[in-house]
């Protein structure tokens, strides 16, 4: 590699790096409670999900109809919007609102166990992981929040992709992981970020990369929803709507899509009249039975007033890659084994910034020269 490639390189990995720094720390330091906000949630006593012991709430307890007449029985005067299911406990939540349209600010969500029908009062308010959740997300700052660090997690893939071009000239009369701590502490702080970052480079291409995918989650997940699953419910959205008094049962519903659909388990249903359904059908979001597939939707249609099975859809390659993206950034798939493996890695990374952030701030003059000089030539022997 020629030394004004070298350059060109070292250049382009300097400046990925410390821009988003500073950024990426906190993502690290926010996201490390986060791979673990289940268990935290509980000993907060704040997580239904895993206080309710048993199986799946999908299968089995108590009739969804029964949970969405207790839900109305709590808030008279309303009308369902939304149920949703989880995968790993009886946990059942009911979201209810003044009316089928209503906006989110007038909605209540209430949780029930469905292994016994018990109600188990409205959704916990915020709490410090709410508070970490949506600083990581978005710093508070919405959409333009999201894009942005969007934006830092590209760069953090620039620095990785540089690093490891520049680490082969560099470390080509060194032996593969040598650490010279007996020489300088330049030296040896260099030679830990290098292998630390070397060390964690596939796991934070993967975390980089699914946290700049997540970034621009809403728009895509708003463009599905809008252009896809808009034109499916325009084919059949067209006849007449159909009151709450008149809903058919959902239980019933369920058990027929399910025999279209086998191997599939409902995540979430909206109910007729929101922005998620038409005004005629109840819209069933069914995702897969694995692991990695549990985030992949696929709808369907069913006609509120007969309970009949109307028309189902995959979500689009790109919705796809998008709902698999989020369970890989927060290692949420492989129980708590792997999101030991994940924090271990984050902090491994946050070495990795910060080494980074002290071989920057103790640079000397010339630094950019010495350091093209250093990696064209091999390190052993050009480190003092």
């Amino acid at each position: 590699m020629q030394r004004s490639t070298i350059r060109a390189w070292y250049l382009i990995h300097k400046w990925s790096s410390i821009v988003p720094t500073v950024f990426l720390l906190m993502l690290c330091v926010t996201g490390l409670p986060l791979i673990f906000h289940d268990e935290i949630e509980a000993l907060e006593g704040v997580d239904y999900e895993t206080a309710l012991p048993g199986a799946p709430s999908a299968e089995g307890g108590v009739a969804l109809d029964t949970m969405v007449e207790t839900a109305l029985a709590e808030r008279p005067g309303e009308v369902p919007l939304f149920m949703a299911f989880s995968q790993e406990s009886p946990l059942l939540t009911v979201t209810t609102g003044p009316t089928p349209d209503a906006a989110g600010e007038d909605m209540t969500l209430l949780f029930f166990d469905r292994a016994t029908g018990q109600s188990l009062g409205p959704a916990p308010g915020g709490g410090v992981m709410d508070f970490l959740l949506q600083l990581h997300i978005d710093m508070f700052l919405g959409q333009p929040g999201m894009w942005f660090l969007g934006a830092m997690g590209a760069l953090f893939v620039v620095a990785l992709v540089s690093g490891t071009v520049l680490y082969a000239p560099f470390m080509r009369r060194l032996r593969f992981g040598a650490l010279r701590l007996d020489r300088s502490r330049r030296v040896g702080r260099l030679d830990q970020h290098n292998l630390a970052g070397i060390v964690v480079l596939a796991w934070a291409l993967v975390v980089g990369g699914t946290g700049m995918i997540n970034a621009f989650a809403d728009p895509l997940t708003d463009a599905w929803r809008e252009g896809e699953l808009a034109a499916m419910t325009a084919e059949h959205g067209g006849a007449e709507a159909v009151a709450p008094a008149d809903y058919s049962s959902l239980d019933a519903a369920l058990t027929e899509a399910q025999a279209v659909l086998p191997g599939r388990s409902p995540q979430f249903i909206a109910f007729p009249g929101g922005g998620w359904s038409t005004a005629r059908h109840y819209a069933v979001f069914f995702q897969g039975d694995r692991p990695l597939t549990q985030s992949l939707l696929t709808p369907a249609l069913i006609d509120a007033e007969d309970g009949t099975l109307v028309d189902a859809r995959a979500m689009p390659a790109l919705n796809q890659a998008l709902m698999m993206s989020k369970p890989l950034h927060f290692g949420d798939y492989g129980g708590l084994p792997l999101k030991i493996v994940w924090a271990l890695l984050t902090l491994v990374t946050i070495w990795v910034l910060w080494t980074g952030v002290l071989l920057w701030w103790r640079r000397s003059p010339g630094a950019i020269e010495r350091r093209v000089a250093e990696i064209d030539g091999g390190a052993e022997g050009r480190l003092s």
